[in-house]
């Protein structure tokens, strides 16, 4: 009969001593005696011999090592055990599972030393009393199949460093990083946990959840506390939260790891009211001795802070504490391994007795530790006044000393992953079975290597229903669960499960926290506590760095123009949409309204009178020169360029009105063309008339031959090709890039400008250019005949009229740029309406004062007079 052995790796300070025992059966029936025997600890059988699991336990220190845990520090780690021995005991109870296979286990101690660990581990591959590497002298039917441990990295990695060698099974049931030890270690290394990584995304959920961006970090100082620190560390940045201390743990609780600066550091992080949020990574009981060294080394009172314990850690009392040493705990976060109540494990507890376990004497120093007795004739002194009966009942403990924890939960899916891969491998060898029944042993011992392919991809159904699963790369996968330690003031606790982090749920609900069910510590009187470096920025303003400190700590600014904020602890501000603008405080975005140049407003209403008042002016004026067509006023000045200059004029002020009103699609395309054509009919008759005095004044010069041009054909050719070169310079840009109306939103910070965008805008000031040009060749052109002797000479009025007419357009250009939205199309209508109006002016109204007013001057013998003057 095959007995398989598994061994369970427990960081507790005990010394690993463990025998064979072995328990003959006759009857192939379900045991019914009592579970526990002289000599012997019976985990439940059907078909075998069973194993001796716990004898000689004790406590014994070894030489290397002062330690001052006392036997209570470990009765976690010891519960650790317990779970291992119900779900052995459930194996080999169920008869239809693992037939002629028994399993059985011992527990081995690492003494916090590599050295103590390396060797501990060759013991359990080579048994014998003088170790010899290679060579097994145990019996031979004791067939280690697998390792359960450890519980911390580091251990985990020093006995994988041997174990791979010989390709056993390693399952450690602590959650942490996978340390690259090379492909051997990758092949026998199966990790019961969720890996760390999870964990510490969990961490950074759990901190933007409640907006604590100012943490303290407490880590192992070890290689598992470099690990945990190179990922998180990224992380928090990332997500905008800062350390405000990191302080590094030694990784054993012992007197002199306290005679160092550290304890004052963080006693002074403890008192200091900014910083609300620690996170602990590390070993328990280097923790509780801590905190217990702070509570009566310092007279300052500890303020109460929100801690956020891993999974590593397990709150673990002493009988060094007093009752109110781990208030400090209360409304903690824990994170722990996924875990249940498993089914009779609390009846298996109790019905163990101390008389009944006689060699598991890490049993009793529970019991005395527990029930505050002490067993007679134990060689030790008295601690309490009362003597343990034996019947005290393990119920009545506080529920904290047996909770079903996330490792003790590994643990015992540790044990089920390793008997159906013992139970499928056999299964697959008894379909092909090819040698003597004779040589099944030594097939066995020989091939346990084979194990590995069972256990990879492996995927069962535990005692409660729940799957488990191990995937190929040796990781479980599972999750943690999130909970909130409530303190009691006897030190005792309990937990109450707030959340969750699940890897396997969708995305965006892997992690779910339900803050109602939360108790927070007494000194936060139940309000959510703040852990930031400063306030947050109100809304309206921004932060700003701190030159020489971290991000988290910054100065708070206002937004600049154009800016807001509608939030508090903005990192910048940010701008509103296109159509909406800042509000006065910066706070919120105000919907902006659209404008343009209506005829209601009183600009418009103004702008429109004044072109109504010249429109009218210059139709008065045209029907006086039409009336007196034939006085020699309007003769001597050729009234077929009066009749063009006016109607020209006429239509300037009539094209005024497009620029006025919401713009549509036919008014832009009309707007700069039609207003740059008229103007260049205007201009150019300005120009012919000037011309037309040059050559008359030259005709009269004896013998000259300007006489043939003094008729029509000159005046019409000037006007012609002053206007033709406009109309195809418009022409070019109407077919190429032509204006178009837009909603502009950048012009204006509080308004939408509906307006029209000119298309090209090199086309628009080719336009104004050529215009340009033609008034400054008729500038000139009549300020050198402004003296001719001529009667009724017109070029001293046309210099003044293109004197002003330069300047309006001149000063437009600057003034056109300068201005934004409606006003900007004010500018344009007012500079048509003053260089019309100038040319009318300086041009007519001379005219129209002889022709009403000194009808005397207007006749011909006044013009014969004047020439012989």
């Amino acid at each position: 009969m095959l007995k398989v052995v598994i061994i369970l790796w427990l960081l507790v300070d005990l010394k690993c001593q463990t025998h064979a025992i072995t328990c003959p059966r006759s009857d192939p029936s379900p045991i019914h005696h009592e579970w526990y025997k002289p000599g012997n600890l019976l985990i439940g059988g059907i078909t075998a011999q069973v194993v001796y699991v716990f004898e000689e336990l004790s406590f014994e220190e070894h030489p290397s090592q002062k330690s001052i845990m006392p036997p209570l520090a470990i009765l976690k780690l010891y519960q650790h055990s317990l779970s291992l021995a119900f779900g052995v005991k459930q194996i080999n109870s169920n008869p239809t599972f693992l037939s002629n296979v028994t399993l059985g286990f011992f527990i081995c101690d690492n003494y916090f030393d590599a050295w103590l660990t390396y060797r501990s581990t060759l013991e359990l591959l080579f048994r014998s009393d003088q170790l010899v590497v290679n060579y097994r002298c145990d019996i031979k039917e004791n067939l280690l199949v697998a390792i359960i441990g450890g519980f911390g990295a580091d251990i985990s990695f020093f006995m994988s460093n041997i174990i791979s060698l010989y390709k056993i099974p390693q399952l450690a049931y602590g959650s942490f990083a996978p340390k690259k030890h090379g492909t051997k270690m990758d092949a026998s290394f199966y990790c019961m946990a969720p890996n760390e990584s999870l964990q510490i995304v969990a961490i950074i959920f759990l901190l933007k959840h409640f907006g604590w961006t100012w943490i303290g970090l407490l880590i192992l100082d070890d290689e598992s506390g470099d690990n945990f620190l190179q990922a998180l560390d990224p992380l928090l940045s990332e997500n905008r939260i800062c350390s405000a201390f990191v302080e590094r743990m030694p990784n054993q609780a012992f007197f002199h790891v306290f005679q160092n600066k550290i304890v004052d550091r963080i006693n002074i992080y403890l008192v200091d009211i900014k910083i609300n949020t620690f996170i602990f990574y590390g070993e328990s009981t280097t923790a509780m001795l801590l905190f217990m060294f702070l509570k009566y080394t310092y007279s300052l009172k500890i303020l109460g802070k929100m801690w956020i314990l891993t999974a590593q850690m397990d709150l673990t009392l002493t009988s060094l504490h007093r009752p109110s040493d781990l208030q400090l705990f209360n409304g903690a976060i824990s994170f722990a391994i996924h875990s249940n109540e498993l089914p009779g494990f609390n009846e298996f507890l109790w019905a163990i007795k101390p008389f009944q376990t006689q060699r598991d004497s890490l049993f009793k120093e529970f019991w005395e530790q527990g029930f505050d007795c002490s067993f007679m004739g134990n060689n030790k002194p008295m601690d309490s006044d009362e003597a343990c009966t034996g019947s005290e009942e393990l119920k009545k403990l506080p529920g904290h000393l047996f909770e079903m924890s996330g490792h003790s939960y590994s643990i015992y899916n540790a044990v089920y992953a390793v008997a159906h891969a013992v139970h499928d491998m056999n299964l697959l060898r008894s379909k092909y079975k090819r040698v003597t029944e004779s040589r099944r042993d030594e097939l066995q011992d020989q091939d346990t290597w084979k194990l590995h392919w069972f256990l990879q991809g492996l995927s069962f159904n535990n005692s409660l229903g729940e799957s488990v699963s191990i995937n190929h790369h040796g990781e479980v996968l599972s999750g943690f669960d999130i909970t909130n330690v409530v303190m009691f003031p006897n030190n005792s606790y309990h937990k109450v499960k707030i959340g969750k982090m699940d890897p396997k749920a969708i995305e965006g609900e892997q992690f779910m926290i339900q803050e109602h069910l939360i108790v927070w510590h007494k000194d936060f009187k139940q309000i959510l506590p703040r852990s930031v470096c400063n306030d947050p920025c109100p809304a309206g303003y921004q932060k700003k760095k701190k030159e020489g400190r971290k991000f988290c700590c910054y100065d708070c600014d206002p937004c600049s123009d154009g800016k807001m904020s509608n939030m508090s602890d903005m990192i910048a501000c940010s701008e509103c949409r296109e159509d909406q603008y800042p509000s006065k405080d910066k706070v919120r975005c105000i919907a902006k309204i659209i404008t343009f140049l209506t005829f209601e407003e009183p600009l418009g209403i103004s702008l429109v009178v004044v072109a109504a008042l010249f429109l009218i002016i210059t139709t008065f004026i045209l029907a006086i020169f039409i009336k007196y067509k034939d006085t020699p006023m309007v003769k001597a000045n050729n009234k077929d360029l009066t009749y063009t200059l006016l109607i020209s004029l006429l239509l300037c002020f009539l094209c005024s009105f497009l620029f006025l009103g919401k713009p549509l699609k036919l008014i832009c395309f009309l707007q700069q063309s039609v207003f740059g054509i008229i103007f260049s009919v205007a201009i150019s008759s300005v120009l012919a008339k000037t011309i037309m005095v040059i050559v008359a004044f030259m005709a009269t010069k004896p013998g000259s031959g300007m006489r043939k041009w003094l008729g029509k054909r000159l005046s019409i050719l000037i006007v012609f090709s002053g206007s033709f070169i406009q109309a195809s310079i418009c022409l070019a840009w109407m077919i190429t890039s032509p204006p178009f109306p837009e909603l502009n939103m950048q012009s204006v910070a509080k308004e939408i400008i509906a307006e029209c965008n000119e298309g090209s805008v090199v086309m628009f000031y080719v336009v104004l250019s050529y215009m340009g040009f033609l008034s400054l060749i008729s500038f000139m052109v009549a300020f050198l005949a402004r003296n001719l002797p001529d009667t009724f000479n017109e070029a001293k009025f046309i210099t003044f009229s293109m004197l002003m007419f330069c300047s309006v357009w001149l000063t437009f250009v600057p003034t056109y740029l300068s201005t934004k939205g409606k006003y900007m199309v004010a500018v344009e209508i007012f500079s048509i309406l003053a260089s019309s109006a100038g040319l009318l002016g300086c041009i007519f109204f001379p005219k129209c004062y002889i022709i009403l007013l000194k009808p005397e001057l207007n006749s011909k013998h006044q013009l014969v007079k004047k020439k012989h003057f």
